[in-house]
């Protein structure tokens, strides 16, 4: 399978196919995690998750289509935010599916894609040394604590009592 990260992969039927493979692989092990973590429905998590396998999809062809050196992420951040913002015709069922499917199970399927994408170059990660895996975890590290301080931060100022 082509490497569909680095945004090598043309327009074609064939590249097409292996992103919608991709995704309803992704999507198939995202809605049995949220079932068997959350309890959502498969059904409503099934919706949701094709809403946003499609949303992906029209995202990375527009990338590719368009003229402008601009990121898959901002055209899916765009169709996202159109098809979700109040007052849309589309705007309810979008919410209402999307909401069944957990963050956290996407986040989780994702990354055991990249752990698996790092398989693949472990040489290359062997060849960074230690010192590469100190950083990461010290990284790591300050992002969760930095995050942990803004939100104790905005419940104190929204006057939420902390857990």
């Amino acid at each position: 399978m082509p490497d569909l990260i680095d945004g090598s992969e043309n327009v074609s039927v064939h590249g097409i196919f292996n992103w919608i493979l991709l995704l309803a692989i992704f999507s198939v092990i995202t809605v049995i995690a949220n079932y068997l973590g959350y309890k959502h429905p498969i059904a409503d998590s099934l919706v949701g998750m094709g809403i946003l396998s499609f949303i992906t999809l029209i995202g990375v062809w527009l990338e590719r289509e368009l003229p402008f050196n601009v990121s898959s992420i901002l055209y899916i951040s765009v169709i996202g935010i159109l098809i979700a913002f109040p007052g849309m015709p589309t705007s309810e069922v979008v919410l209402y599916y999307v909401s069944k499917v957990e963050l956290l199970a996407i986040v989780t399927v994702f990354l055991a894609y990249v752990g698996i994408g790092m398989g693949k170059s472990w040489d290359e990660f062997k060849a960074l040394g230690w010192r590469a895996v100190v950083i990461t975890v010290l990284v790591i590290a300050a992002t969760y604590y930095g995050a942990a301080i803004v939100a104790h931060i905005v419940l104190v100022l929204t006057g939420v009592p902390a857990a």
